[in-house]
């Protein structure tokens, strides 16, 4: 028997066992020869097959690296086109674009609009954050979309005796919030209530300018000398605002506790202005690098002890019958709700903060914008003559600026609407946050986004203003644009229903702590200042004030 042999011959295969018995032994040898070369031509072919079958594994590997993610994340794009992120620049790992964005972040953020369009996106460490830069987007934002970024993004600080939880500005959108602001749009900031305390703050202001001209004349060789007029702004604004809330002068060099609540609000103010690196990541909190959060518990739970003093005070008198005034803190003490979805009483701890917070939101607001609009009418001195021309045609020379006087004082509103306009005084109001995955302006906006609405940038938006970082009051003469919340171009307060509940009273106390500066004085900047050198450089805080403070000089005018 011959050895299994395979044959192959027209396509069949043939062994030992089937071999054809007509086939002889030189028809074998013949055929083991051929099987011999069909053999080498069998390993060639084996080679060929092995070749292309590694050409397929190489082109499959990379198709599988390559082609399938691009081809998977085309697909995924368009099928959910809606859950993109709006375009930003690219940050840094772990710390986003918490170093691109420098010490005035509202600037830097409005030059990305040309770049990127009408909103953006950023990572400020960890916190996803999307930025608002069109006067369109905050309309589209506040007006289809408010209840969306109804929530607050509260730093760090703020936390601090629970104080974000008790104050308007900042307290969760429920109950207890709608509570708060129904007290202060219908009891507080009405007209009625507003106009029956007038006379309290003409004595603030009358007060403010006693000191100014004491201050001024201070000088022993009897020249009159500049004065820091931020800081008697603050201080009227301060009294004005003790007055309303408590019925007492704050700034008394008698008052011992009033002193000593002036001096921890500074305090307040200060820590508040602070960037504080567990804002930008929150895991950080703990530890609080920078020590902000144990300096304002610190300080917070002395003003809040402050505070609870002058309710008790207030409770005491009000038991003995008291003498018929009704500021605002008797509106909060007399406060009954349903005792169903609202609180039947308003507790010590929440009145208490509602007063802090009357004073942080006020008083810094008040005088920086006082400044600003000393600071640009000096250094438009054509301005500043068409305003003191309106007012001594409108109040004349022997009386002096009344809040009844406001309305016909068109050309001062211009001045006070253009001054908010360039120097608002929160450029990114206050944050909010997405309480829900929000569809916003075709961009997949996630839950607890931080929401900041650039209010510099909209008020200087090329597209709607014209020569926009020029100081021109004639622009707002005949227009009836205002910033209470209805013209998103100028929304320095604010709009929908988170917008500042203050305006009205910010209103009157802007007019006349600034119409009462013009009327009562003759204002000329230190000799070694022009308008061409003024500094007009900004620093950041609570709000945004001039890094150099202004120094002006007061003469008394001329009857």
């Amino acid at each position: 028997m011959y050895p299994s042999v395979e044959v192959i011959e027209n396509n069949i295969i043939y062994t030992d066992a089937d071999t054809p018995h007509s086939l002889t032994h030189t028809h074998i040898d013949r055929h083991t020869s051929i099987s011999h070369e069909g053999g080498k031509r069998s390993k060639k072919s084996k080679l060929n097959i092995l070749k292309s079958m590694e050409w397929a594994w190489s082109f499959f590997v990379y198709f599988s690296i390559i082609l399938l993610p691009v081809l998977f994340i085309f697909h995924h794009r368009k099928k959910s086109s809606t859950n993109r992120l709006p375009p930003g620049p690219l940050g840094w790992p772990v710390f986003g674009h918490i170093f691109d964005l420098g010490t005035m972040p509202h600037k830097t953020m409005a030059g990305f609009k040309q770049q990127y369009g009408p909103i953006i996106w950023l990572k400020l460490g960890s916190i996803n954050t999307m930025v608002v830069l069109t006067g369109k987007a905050a309309a589209e934002l506040f007006k289809n979309h408010d209840l969306s970024f109804m929530e607050r993004t509260v730093p760090c600080v703020l936390q601090s005796q629970d104080y974000d939880k008790g104050a308007l500005s900042l307290a969760p959108y429920g109950s207890y919030w709608r509570v708060l602001r129904r007290i202060c749009t219908v009891e507080m900031f009405v007209n009625r209530r507003i106009n029956e305390t007038a006379s309290v703050r003409r004595k603030c202001v009358n007060d403010m300018l006693s000191w100014i001209e004491k201050e001024a004349h201070a000088d022993a060789a009897g020249e009159v000398r500049s004065i820091h007029v931020a800081r008697f702004a603050f201080l009227a604004s301060f009294n004005m605002l003790g007055n309303l809330m408590l019925s007492r002068d704050l700034v008394d060099p008698e008052s011992k506790e009033g002193s000593e609540f002036f001096t921890t609000m500074i305090r307040l103010i200060g820590w508040t202005g602070h960037q504080n690196t567990s804002d930008l990541f929150p895991w950080l909190r703990w530890l609080d690098p920078q020590g902000l959060r144990k300096k304002m518990d610190r300080d917070m739970g002395k003003a809040l002890k402050i505070a609870s003093g002058f309710v008790k005070e207030r409770l005491k008198e009000r038991h003995q019958g008291g003498d018929g005034r009704k500021d605002f803190l008797d509106v909060m003490l007399e406060f009954e709700g349903s005792g169903k979805d609202e609180p039947a009483k308003l507790s010590d701890k929440e009145i208490n903060i509602f007063i802090l917070e009357m004073f942080l939101a006020g008083s810094e607001t008040t005088s920086g914008s006082i400044e600003w609009a000393l600071t640009e009418l000096l250094c438009n001195p054509t301005t500043m003559i068409k305003v003191k021309e309106e007012l001594a045609k409108v109040i004349g020379p022997n009386r002096k600026f009344e809040e009844d006087d406001i309305d016909n004082l068109q050309y001062l509103q211009a001045v006070v609407k253009e001054t908010l306009r360039l120097h608002p005084p929160v450029p990114l109001l206050i944050p909010r946050k997405a309480i829900q995955d929000t569809n916003f302006m075709g961009y997949h906006i996630p839950k607890n986004t931080q929401v900041f609405v650039n209010a510099w940038a909209i008020c200087r938006d090329p597209e709607c203003w014209e020569d926009p970082v020029s100081f021109k009051p004639e622009r707002f003469l005949g227009s009836k644009m205002d910033y209470k919340g209805q013209h998103f171009d100028l929304i320095p307060f604010g709009a929908g229903r988170r917008m500042c509940v203050g305006v009205p009273l910010a209103h009157r106390m802007l007019h006349l702590v600034l119409g009462s500066l013009l009327h009562e004085f003759d204002w000329e900047l230190d000799s070694n200042v022009t308008p061409e050198t003024m500094d007009m450089k900004e620093r950041m805080g609570v709000i945004v004030r001039k890094l150099e403070p202004l120094k002006a000089i007061p003469r008394k005018r001329m009857v």
